[in-house]
């Protein structure tokens, strides 16, 4: 056991376990959208997400990354226009009446690709994912093993394979309780709680980002 623990892959793949399962914007969205969307809007936001924390993990082999977490400019644009985007979507998921009114094919076909969309972006506005590629994932860097590149991609595919397994189970799990709250009373209730969940993430994220 104390060997398995001792290899840098299974010490990463534990230190990304317990950042992911740490409470945050993602969980907080994902959780919301389901809800309130159901499953396959979830599914398509955990691609998006997927998609934004890759996007980090290849700028990290690039050397990006560091750029970012080193320029304070930068940080600081995507820090705040984070937190407007997380204040958008709660004030979004406050007012819209989509999910109490009636639905024509093409608003539910659509769905999907918006919640992606939306996944993305708040991932590409999230500055503590490009501190973790700088910050956590070097430390699990062998030098001498191989290309620090091709390193730095191989933790980043755990990374991204880890998050969007534990961003699963809370699809799952938020999608199997949306019809507990089938009628349209208690979808506005439970939609406008949790938009305001996303309003509070956004002032603790802006918090608990700032440097």
């Amino acid at each position: 056991m104390g060997e398995i623990l001792a290899s840098p892959l299974a010490g990463f793949a534990l230190t990304a376990l317990v950042i992911e399962m740490t409470p945050g914007p993602n969980m907080a969205y994902l959780a919301a959208l389901s809800l309130s969307q159901g499953i396959r809007a979830g599914l398509a936001a955990v691609v998006g997400v997927a998609l934004g924390l890759s996007v980090y993990g290849v700028a990290a082999a690039l050397g990006l990354s560091a750029i970012i977490d080193n320029s304070p400019f930068l940080y600081e644009m995507l820090r705040w226009g984070g937190v407007a985007y997380l204040l958008w979507l709660a004030w979004e998921a406050w007012a819209n009446e989509a999910e109490t009114s009636p639905e024509t094919a093409d608003d539910l076909n659509a769905r999907p690709w918006i919640a992606f969309r939306r996944g993305l972006i708040t991932n590409l506005l999230n500055p503590k994912a490009a501190v973790f590629y700088v910050a956590v994932l070097p430390d699990f860097v062998q030098l001498g093993k191989g290309p620090v590149a091709t390193q730095t991609l191989m933790l980043s595919a755990i990374y991204v394979g880890i998050a969007t397994a534990i961003h699963l189970v809370i699809v799952l799990l938020a999608g199997r309780l949306q019809g507990v709250i089938a009628t349209p009373d208690k979808r506005r209730t439970i939609r406008r709680t949790l938009a305001l969940l996303l309003a509070a993430i956004a002032i603790w994220f802006a918090f608990s980002t700032a440097r």
